[in-house]
């Protein structure tokens, strides 16, 4: 199989040899003027050679003389894109192309364009950063966020975008070795995925959020059990900056991860602690609690393990009930997570059912605005950060996400772009074509570190500093004086547009204590809060 594999990348190019060779054949021994024939097809063969001995496309380290096609797509696209229009992710026509936004700022290449926007302003649900009269300077210096509740001793300083959950076994080690080189250079934090902590985590100095699955690979008892003697010694590397617990992901949340076979080396099997060769599925719930009153302790545990560094989870929202529950559980316990990350249910994964990426669990915007009014109903906001993943591209998604309740930003899909993807979904197959989501070393070999980390860190600071160039425009000088109010959308029943503050419920702070009454909290609100139970996870 692999054979037939390479026969497909090298084809073209072993075609190229063939002739070469047929053609100085016959220069030599029937005429020059064969050279009609020979000079081409050296010309191609030359191209060839330089493909494999370049380091900075991928496609044509994998695809020799065949790969430019795809660039040569890339140059007419304009053209053809009226006849194959993309679609966003609500299934409306891109605003532009997500991916070509990525490369752009990936390669540093700057992001104007001509004759004004391609988006349809007046479409059903189309959305609204509303400018300021009187905006304010650009910061010089991005803006950082504080990390770590009172009961934290090593508070760690997040960037606005980071390096979403992805896992060594999904991607390549290279993928990952860009993606840690490109957070060092930026600044800027990588989650490690529930793959395990890997040396390719740990070799370029990236700061590192180090998430912890229902599998606990990397820290895992040979039954399957969490280690926590493995878990404190791994968690004290000084590149971990923060430790994770997974609850759940956006695209499946509800069930556990699956790596297939095909990709379970030797490496992947000793990093994971599982037998190499066999598809690895995760649990789809976690072994170490039961009750939100068990979840909140042993978040206080792994921080204790870990050495006083935050300790958090994410998950993909789903009861509002059972988030009050685990809010609760937190004032009970007199204790908090440093920070919950928001998975959305429009996140990405390369293992998923199609039922449950089209149908289980709240989109971000939902989730998000869930979590954040639980909070601050409760008086716990000021404790736990949060965090959004799914869907972050760009500067303007960075700034909407703000404004309904994120502190910061995580992106998974956008950072596979910046260091190569070009979305061939074949993530499950591993014969990825640019050798980002794959185990095969003579695919993953394309794929240089030194280049892609580069525009990984390209990719994020002009991420950043267009979504500060957005908040400057809009009167804001720091994240944290956007608000609701400032983000409008179109209505669909009645087309008026409406702000955020005026769509949704927004609690005050402590306004579902004394059950909620007192306070005047919405009665939905109310009675949610009176049913959580910070002993049993209800729907």
């Amino acid at each position: 199989m692999r054979f037939l594999h390479d026969v497909g990348r090298y084809g073209v190019l072993g075609v190229v040899v063939v002739l070469a060779a047929a053609a100085l054949a016959l220069v030599a021994l029937v005429s020059p003027w064969w050279w009609f024939l020979a000079g081409p097809v050296l010309l191609l063969l030359s191209l060839g050679a330089w493909d494999l001995s370049q380091r900075r496309h991928s496609v044509l380290r994998n695809y020799p003389v065949v790969g430019h096609l795809r660039y040569l797509l890339e140059n007419i696209r304009p053209e053809v894109q009226q006849y194959f229009v993309e679609r966003n992710y609500d299934g409306r026509p891109y605003d532009r192309d997500v991916r070509s936004i990525v490369y752009e700022r990936a390669k540093g290449i700057e992001g104007e364009e001509p004759f004004g926007t391609e988006r349809d302003l007046y479409a059903d649900g189309a959305e609204f950063l509303m400018p300021s009269i009187a905006p304010r300077p650009v910061p010089k210096d991005p803006p950082t966020v504080r990390i770590g509740g009172p009961d934290c001793t090593q508070p760690y300083d997040m960037a606005l975008l980071n390096v979403s959950a992805m896992s060594f076994g999904a991607l390549s080690a290279n993928a990952v070795s860009a993606l840690n080189k490109g957070a060092a250079l930026g600044g800027f934090a990588q989650d490690t995925g529930e793959g395990g902590l890997t040396r390719y985590h740990l070799d370029y100095g990236g700061d590192l959020l180090w998430e912890i699955g229902t599998g606990y690979f990397g820290c895992r008892t040979p039954d399957g059990d969490f280690d926590p003697d493995a878990f404190a010694r791994k968690a004290a590397h000084p590149h971990v900056t923060c430790v994770s617990l997974k609850l759940s992901q956006g695209a499946k949340p509800g069930i556990g991860g699956v790596l297939p076979g095909a990709k379970v080396n030797a490496e992947i099997a000793a990093v994971r602690e599982v037998p190499e060769g066999e598809t690895v599925i995760s649990p789809p719930y976690h072994r170490v609690f039961s009750t939100p009153r068990e979840l909140v302790r042993f978040i206080a545990r792994m921080r204790e393990l870990a050495g006083g560094k935050p300790a958090g989870f994410k998950l993909c929202v789903g009861s509002r009930g059972q988030v009050l529950a685990l809010c609760k559980a937190m004032l009970d316990e007199g204790t908090t997570p440093d920070f919950i990350v928001v998975d959305g249910a429009e996140g990405g994964t390369g293992a998923a059912p199609l039922e449950f990426a089209d149908h289980v669990g709240l989109p971000l915007t939902e989730g998000l605005m869930t979590l954040h009014n639980a909070l601050v109903g409760t008086g716990l906001r000021g404790r736990v950060a949060v965090g959004a993943s799914g869907k972050v591209a760009t500067g303007a998604d960075i700034v909407k996400r703000l404004a309904i309740g994120a502190d910061y930003t995580n992106a998974a899909r956008a950072m596979m772009f910046a260091v190569g993807c070009i979305q061939a979904q074949r993530c499950h197959t591993n014969t990825c074509p640019v050798g980002v989501a794959t185990q095969d070393p003579r695919r993953s070999r394309a794929l240089d570190v030194a280049d892609k980390a580069r525009r990984v860190e390209r990719f994020q600071r002009a991420t950043v500093r267009g979504a500060l160039q957005i908040m400057a425009a809009m009167g804001v000088d720091r994240p944290a004086e956007l608000h609701p109010g400032m983000l409008h959308r179109r209505v669909a029943f009645s087309g008026d547009v409406r702000a955020y503050s005026e769509l949704y419920e927004w609690l005050a702070p402590g306004q579902l204590l004394d059950g909620g009454t007192s306070g005047g909290a919405p009665a939905g609100w109310a009675d949610d809060w009176k049913r959580a139970d910070p002993d049993r996870f209800t729907v």
